[in-house]
């Protein structure tokens, strides 16, 4: 049964965006309350929110992906499948990543900032959890020792690499045996999307609480000398969809604003709550009833949580010429080359949770030794681009399940597509 999200949702959503900016504006202007509210009202709340999506990403992940490999049919098709997905993956990331740069390049958002005179902190803590990444360390962080405990942590590559190998192990059992698992794992699936479909209910009050945190901690003034920043990545952002997703959309067939219209709530939602694991629910029902079959895009969009993140691998090639510019480090051809390669690795396996952009662009800072302390600075205004950030990673989730459908030759008329059956489990990829 698809979930719906209700049309008052979208009106709730913006009326507490709207009411979290007029809080924080007023409790900006009046400190001697800020602590207080914040700390008992706005931060719960907001706090609340995050946790709950955190609850719902590992159970829905594991269940979808399972499903979808152990439902795909023939292992020829899935292997097919699965490389199709990759190689896409790492092809629209990396120009996003080249994206960034030549907007870093041509508009310049970090010169004339002066670093020196607003420096916090020095991030001393993100940058020693991740000084150490290289290629085979993190190969070799993907795969668990202990699977529970890697689902408690939350560790989203590690559950989607025993999510594969499990769906892969499943659909080699002869029919009979794996026929019930499969139900129980559809069961399961359709179960998280259920809990989505209530925790949806209460994300209001979370975004509510969420932006009031942001505008009453900085105040609107305290935004002025990183405008340009934020400014620039709204462009790039907006820039990309329109070019870059929409060209793609254009060659696999599928009208890119009616695509933006179906899922519109969903986006509206990840840019409210700056968290694309609030959507994966809602984006896989979409996808399905858009012309995706259930097996690819129950593949396909949770693999994109962790592979296929356009907007943060953007905002990563942006965020490191910005601080490159503000502390004067003229990075040549051959150095933002080196920095592409960078950026492909550490954009892969972040969680579609609010602030791990930040992760990200330390590592990318740290490996390519520039300053780290940079980081610092973007931080007071750094959910301001999270949230368009993180609209185009649910925009680009959207349309890679649809690209891979027509490159398989399955994508099918929006409304067409049946949910798929647990009963029927060996459902064919193939053309």
């Amino acid at each position: 049964m698809g979930i719906r999200t209700p049309s008052s949702l979208v009106t709730r959503i913006m009326i507490g965006l709207v009411a979290g900016v007029i809080v924080g504006i007023l409790l900006n202007q009046f400190p001697e309350h800020k602590a207080w509210f914040i700390d008992n009202l706005l931060q719960p709340a907001g706090d609340l929110f995050i946790k709950l999506m955190k609850m719902i990403v590992v159970p829905l992940v594991f269940a979808c992906m399972t499903v979808g490999i152990a439902g795909a049919g023939s292992t020829r098709a899935l292997g097919r499948v699965g490389m199709k997905t990759f190689v896409y993956f790492f092809t629209i990331t990396s120009i996003a990543i080249l994206f960034g740069l030549v907007v870093g390049n041509v508009f310049q958002p970090g010169a004339g900032a002066d670093f020196s005179s607003t420096l916090q902190a020095p991030v001393t803590t993100l940058a020693s959890s991740t000084e150490t990444q290289n290629l085979g360390r993190t190969l070799v962080a993907i795969v668990p020792d202990n699977i529970v405990l890697a689902m408690a942590e939350g560790k989203l590559l590690s559950v989607l690499f025993f999510a594969i190998l499990f769906g892969c192990a499943l659909s080699m059992l002869p029919q009979q045996q794996k026929a019930p698992l499969i139900s129980v794992m559809q069961g399961v699936s359709d179960t998280m999307f259920k809990v989505t479909h209530l925790v949806m209910h209460y994300s209001p009050i979370g975004i509510f609480g969420l932006i009031g945190v942001t505008v009453a901690s900085f105040g609107l003034s305290a935004l002025l000398p990183l405008a340009k920043l934020i400014g620039i990545t709204y462009v790039a952002v907006l820039l990309f969809a329109l070019c870059v997703l929409g060209a793609v959309a254009r060659l696999a067939g599928v009208r890119f604003f009616h695509l933006l219209r179906e899922i519109r709530s969903e986006l509206l939602l990840a840019y409210s709550s700056a968290a694309s694991a609030t959507v994966m629910p809602q984006l896989i029902e979409k996808m399905e009833r858009y012309g995706a079959p259930r097996p690819i895009s129950s593949m396909v969009i949770p693999l994109g949580y962790s592979f296929n993140l356009d907007g943060a691998s953007l905002f990563a090639a942006l965020g490191t010429l910005f601080i490159a510019q503000a502390y004067g480090i003229d990075l040549g051809l051959a150095d933002q080359a080196m920095l592409v390669l960078i950026m492909v690795l550490t954009s892969k396996g972040a969680a579609g949770v609010p602030g791990f952009m930040f992760i990200i662009l330390t590592a990318t800072l740290t490996a390519a030794g520039l300053p780290v302390e940079g980081v610092a600075i973007i931080a007071g205004v750094y959910r301001l681009m999270d949230m368009p950030v993180t609209a185009l990673n649910v925009l680009g989730n959207a349309l890679a399940p649809l690209v891979i459908a027509r490159w398989e030759g399955q994508l099918k008329a929006p409304g067409q597509t049946a949910p798929a059956s647990p009963a029927a489990p060996d459902l064919k990829l193939e053309a």
